[in-house]
C-alpha cells in the first residue's frame, strides 16, 4: 500500500468565487474537500492535514471558531489564513497594519508595487515567482518572531510569512486574495498564483 498524501481542504464561505476555484479543473486535484463555514467545527478540521481559510471570508463566523484554529495548530497541522479574512481577529499573535489600496498602479509611468522577496530560496519560490504574487496590497503584516517573510512590501511589512515557531503547527499567513481574482476573472497573476501554492501547499504538507 502507498503511504497517503496529505488531505487539504478549504473553506467554503458560499462565495462565486470560492465556487469557481473550487470547481477549476487544474486546481481541483488540490483541493480534496470543502467545509462549509457554517459546518465548520473540530470535527471538520480533524478530517485534513492542512486547512485553507479562503479569501474574503467573513471574519466575524471566523471569531467565533477561533478556538477551533488553536486547537488545530496545536495538533501541528497546517493552517492557511488567506487575504481579507481578518486573520488578526481570529489568530492569536498576528499583526496586521491596513493601506490604502491602488488598484490601477501599473498605469503609473515607472510602477513598482514595492514587492520582494524576502527569502528567494524557499521552496513555494520553485512553484510560483513574484510576478505571480504581484497584483495589489491592501495591508501587511508583522510576523512574529522566528517566522519567515516570503514576500514583502518594501518599508511596510510581509505580505507572506509562514510560522513554525509560535505554535506546534505551521501558520502561512497572507493578505494576497488570489482566489477572489481568480472566480472574479480579474488579476490573471492571481490565477497564476493559485496554480503555484496549491501544489506547494500539497507537496510540502506532511501526511501522517
Amino acid at each position: 500500500m502507498s503511504p497517503r498524501t496529505a488531505v487539504i481542504a478549504a473553506l467554503d464561505a458560499g462565495t462565486y468565487y470560492h465556487h469557481r476555484t473550487f470547481h477549476t479543473e487544474s486546481l481541483a486535484p488540490y483541493i480534496d474537500r470543502t467545509v462549509y463555514v457554517r459546518e465548520l467545527d473540530d470535527a471538520a478540521l480533524d478530517r485534513c492535514d492542512a486547512f485553507i481559510v479562503s479569501c474574503r471570508s467573513n471574519p466575524d463566523l471566523l471569531a467565533a471558531r477561533r478556538a477551533c484554529f488553536a486547537r488545530f495548530l496545536a495538533a501541528g497541522k497546517t493552517l492557511v489564513a488567506m487575504g481579507e479574512t481578518g486573520s488578526e481577529q481570529w489568530l492569536d499573535g498576528v499583526r496586521w497594519t491596513p493601506c490604502e489600496v491602488n488598484f490601477w498602479w501599473w498605469k503609473e509611468p515607472g510602477a513598482d508595487p514595492g514587492l520582494r522577496l524576502a527569502a528567494p530560496e524557499h521552496a513555494l519560490f520553485r512553484y510560483l515567482t513574484l510576478a505571480d504574487a504581484t497584483w495589489h496590497q491592501h495591508g501587511t503584516f508583522a510576523p512574529p518572531p522566528g517566522a519567515v517573510s516570503l514576500i514583502d512590501k518594501a518599508g511596510a511589512g510581509s505580505v507572506l510569512y509562514e510560522d513554525r515557531r509560535s505554535t506546534p503547527g505551521r501558520l502561512i499567513v497572507t493578505s494576497l486574495d488570489p482566489m477572489y481574482h481568480h472566480g472574479s476573472y480579474f488579476m490573471p497573476a492571481a490565477t497564476r498564483f493559485l496554480h503555484g501554492f496549491l501544489p506547494w501547499l500539497k507537496d510540502s504538507t506532511p501526511a501522517p
